[in-house]
C-alpha cells in the first residue's frame, strides 16, 4: 500500500509507526507540511496516488487545514477533518461529549473578563481555567482564590490572540493523584495507562509516572461513546475517577468504598502513545497499523 504520513516533526511515536509500516513492506510517503503547498483542487505531487493518509501534525492549525485539503482531494485521511476540528477545540469537545451523554466536567465559556470572573466565583475555589486550544497541560491554571483568578484573567486578556479571550472554565475534579489515558481505534480500546503525579496536572509530558491500567466495562463503554461523539478514529481518551477520593475516605472510616465512576475530560486526535507503548504488553504501533491497513483496504475515511 501507499501510505502518507502528515507531519511537522518526526517524534518517537512517528518513528514507531514508520518502522512498523516499512517492516510490512508498505510504501510510505513522509509529507512534511512545512514544505508542502496545498492547492485548492490541486494536490501536492504524489498525494492523490496515496491509499490513505495519517495525520501526525504537531501543530493544531496545520492538522486542521492539512486534513481538510487531503480530504478535498478524495484521499482517505485519518483522523477526518471534522474530528480534528472538533477535538482541537476544548469547548467544541465539551459540547460534543455532553450532547452524546458522556459524563464530562462542568464547564462554562465566557468572552469577557468580568463574566469570566463571575463564572469562576459561581464555581468556587479551586476551579480550573484552560486554553481553549492547547496540549501537554500548557497554560492551564488551578485557581485557588479571587486574586489568582483576576491575575490569570488579566494575563489572558492581554496575550493578544483571540483564543485567549475565550475563557474556558471548568470545575476542579478531585482525582486520586492520577488520570487514565486510553488509546482507541474507532472506539475500541487498544491499551490504557494511568498517569500519576503529586502535581494536580498528571500529563506524561510533565513527568507523570505511567502504569498499565486494566480496562473495565464502564471505561470501555465510555471510551466508545466518547469516540462516537467526535467522529471516531485514532484517539486518546482521557478520564478521571470521580469517586476515588470519596472511596478512600469511606474506607478509612470503615464504610464500604464505592466503585469509581469516571468523567471524560479530553479527547486527543493526534494522540501520542510512546509512553503507553513502554508500559503495556500490547504492541500499540502494530495495532494502529493493523487498523490503518483495514481503513486503506476499504477506502472509507474514518
Amino acid at each position: 500500500m501507499q501510505i502518507g504520513i502528515l507531519y511537522s516533526r518526526i517524534r518517537k511515536d512517528e518513528k514507531l509507526l514508520l518502522s512498523e509500516l516499512r517492516e510490512r513492506g508498505h510504501d510510505v510517503e513522509k509529507l512534511d507540511v512545512r514544505k508542502l503547498e496545498f492547492g485548492v483542487g490541486d494536490p501536492p505531487e504524489g498525494v492523490a496516488d496515496l491509499d490513505i493518509v495519517l495525520d501526525r501534525c504537531l501543530a493544531t492549525s496545520r492538522s486542521r487545514y492539512a486534513t481538510q485539503f487531503v480530504d478535498s482531494y478524495g484521499v482517505p485521511v485519518v483522523n477526518a477533518p471534522d474530528t480534528a476540528d472538533l477535538c482541537a477545540d476544548k469547548a467544541k469537545t465539551s459540547i460534543a461529549l455532553d450532547d452524546a451523554g458522556v459524563p464530562t466536567p462542568e464547564t462554562t465559556v465566557a468572552f469577557d473578563t468580568d463574566s469570566a470572573l463571575s463564572a469562576i466565583e459561581e464555581f468556587g475555589y479551586p476551579c480550573v481555567v484552560k486554553p481553549v486550544v492547547g496540549s501537554w497541560g500548557r497554560l492551564m491554571a488551578k485557581l485557588e482564590s479571587r486574586s489568582a483568578a483576576e491575575a490569570v484573567l488579566e494575563h489572558k486578556a492581554t496575550l493578544g490572540h483571540y483564543e485567549h479571550k475565550v475563557f474556558y472554565i471548568q470545575e476542579f475534579v478531585e482525582k486520586p493523584g492520577r488520570d487514565i489515558r486510553v488509546v482507541a481505534l474507532d472506539g475500541e480500546p487498544v491499551a490504557a495507562m494511568t498517569r500519576s503525579a503529586d502535581h494536580w496536572l498528571t500529563n506524561a509530558a510533565k513527568g507523570a509516572q505511567t502504569q498499565e491500567f486494566e480496562l473495565t466495562p464502564e471505561v470501555e463503554a465510555l471510551v466508545e461513546k466518547a469516540s462516537d461523539a467526535v467522529g471516531g478514529g485514532l484517539l486518546g481518551v482521557d478520564l478521571m475517577e470521580t469517586n476515588a477520593a470519596q472511596s478512600a475516605a469511606e474506607q478509612s472510616s470503615g464504610d464500604e468504598p464505592r466503585d469509581p465512576s469516571y468523567t471524560v475530560h479530553e479527547v486527543n486526535h493526534t494522540v501520542e502513545f510512546k509512553a503507553l507503548n513502554d508500559c503495556v504488553d500490547t504492541d500499540v504501533p502494530a495495532a494502529v497499523v493493523d487498523w490503518l491497513e483495514a481503513k486503506a483496504e476499504t477506502g472509507v475515511p474514518a
